[in-house]
């Protein structure tokens, strides 16, 4: 049984390097296609150096908080993991745990977005951000609940039944996490972390 005090602590670390180092995905992916002139290479309409460019950077993301969060003894920023896993059956948690670590990360979702928010440069405080709602509120729930449910489930099928390769694993997590991140972006942004708008709102 995993210690929910010890989980809690490492949670909150790990939850506010996420939320601290994902505001900035979007602005890093803009500063790097203007560094090599890649901002308006299109095909058919579509920037393939941005989509590139994100999931080289969530791969990296994924693999260093992986490795992370290991290190804390099995930390987590996202509650919708914890809870998948406690659902299928899979890893130590209980609903005592859970019911300390939820908050932890919530906490730590919060600290990081003010944390971000008072060191970057005001030029580029537009260019940080979170999940927002763009449709209607009824539209967005069901987009949200349609795209966390897809995003877990492919992250599930993968950990569970994809291949042996933990560079593999994290590759096509990344590649996933894009590819929902896209279908989303015209609904909610999307989030498919109840705590990234959950921290962006109460920073």
């Amino acid at each position: 049984m995993v210690n929910p005090i010890k989980a809690a602590i490492g949670d909150f670390v790990l939850t506010f390097t996420w939320m601290f180092i994902s505001s900035t995905l979007g602005l890093v992916t803009t500063e790097i296609m203007k560094a090599f002139d890649l901002q308006f290479v299109t095909y058919n309409g579509v920037n393939y150096p941005f989509i590139i460019i994100t999931t080289l950077l969530i791969f990296i993301i994924i693999f260093t908080f992986t490795a992370i969060g290991n290190a804390l003894g099995g930390a987590s920023f996202n509650p919708t993991g914890n809870a998948s896993f406690y659902a299928a059956g899979l890893g130590s948690d209980t609903l005592i745990s859970m019911a300390i670590r939820f908050p932890a990360q919530a906490l730590g979702a919060v600290a990081g977005a003010k944390a971000i928010k008072e060191v970057i440069p005001p030029k580029y405080s537009h260019m940080i951000g979170g999940p927002a709602l763009k449709v209607d509120l009824h539209t967005g729930a069901i987009a949200e609940g349609v795209l966390t449910f897809s995003i877990t489930f492919a992250v599930l099928f993968i950990l569970l039944r994809g291949p042996r390769s933990e560079f593999m694993k994290t590759l096509l997590m990344s590649m996933s996490t894009v590819a929902v991140i896209l279908i989303g972006s015209a609904y909610t942004g999307p989030s498919m972390n109840p705590i990234l708008p959950f921290g962006v709102y109460r920073a």
